[in-house]
């Protein structure tokens, strides 16, 4: 795919689970992603990498793995992650046309959700974020599968008198700070969700961007929920307790507010 590409193809290699980019990582890495660069700009890589990641099936440790911040640490790819059927078909259609590698992460827990995409062809430029909901309270910065699991618990809190604004970058490099940013100084407070590993998820990179350019604006520390510090568990009961529940983001979201439940 990298050689197709830089031969004036538009590629779309599939890797089916997440895990396994591992074994391509030095074409992707040291290849896809450098060499646009080290040519001088006199040849492009446009390819798009499709790959499944996530939680919730029974994967298990080798298949069940979602590790995108490592590859929104490498300057050329770039990071798309789509959470609803229609953010899937709009991103991918600008994908295929980005003129750089782009690795598309689709979360197989997701494959199952339906919802309204239109027939004819439109696009969704990458680095444009996504507000999912509106609110006042607190901002939830979520990827991916969390969106649903923070839209519930939304709901919930929603109940409780606190409103909470939810944003899906949908593509995490670019990243669409400024959406994020403009919430967070509205609402004083953010708290970010990813399935991954919560040590040196992408959550980091984003508390830490939070950090330096709304500092001022917050009324809490920024809070960040993820996986703990073990492989993924194949058990069902395990990997569920693996996973980052409603009730987990309530709780936290009641502590970012000063609230009890």
């Amino acid at each position: 795919a990298v050689g197709a590409a830089a031969t004036g193809l538009r590629p779309v290699a599939e890797i089916m689970y997440f895990d396994f980019t591992t074994i391509a990582s030095d074409q992707i890495v040291n290849q896809g992603a450098k060499l646009r660069y080290m040519f001088g700009g006199q040849t492009q890589v446009p390819m798009v990498i499709r790959t499944q990641c996530g939680l919730g099936l029974g994967g298990a440790a080798h298949h069940s793995q979602a590790f995108e911040s490592f590859y929104c640490h490498i300057p050329g790819l770039k990071v798309v992650a789509p959470s609803t059927p229609y953010d899937a078909k709009g991103l991918i259609k600008s994908a295929i046309r980005e003129d750089n590698p782009v690795l598309f992460i689709e979360y197989k827990r997701l494959y199952g959700e339906t919802g309204p995409v239109p027939e004819e062809p439109y696009y969704i430029p990458l680095g444009e974020a996504d507000v999912k909901r509106r609110g006042s309270d607190a901002t939830l910065v979520v990827t991916s599968a969390m969106g649903s699991r923070a839209l519930e618990a939304a709901e919930k809190l929603s109940e409780k008198g606190i409103e909470c604004e939810i944003i899906d970058p949908r593509t995490l490099v670019p990243l669409n700070l400024d959406c994020i940013l403009e919430s967070v100084r509205k609402t004083n407070r953010a708290l970010i969700v990813h399935d991954a590993v919560r040590r040196c998820g992408i959550g980091a990179e984003w508390a830490a961007l939070i950090q330096e350019h709304a500092f001022d604006y917050l009324d809490a520390p920024v809070m960040r929920l993820g996986g703990p510090e073990t492989p993924v568990p194949y058990a069902p009961n395990l990997e569920e307790a693996f996973m980052v529940s409603v009730e987990d983001i309530v709780k936290t979201v009641l502590e970012l507010t000063y609230r009890s439940a």
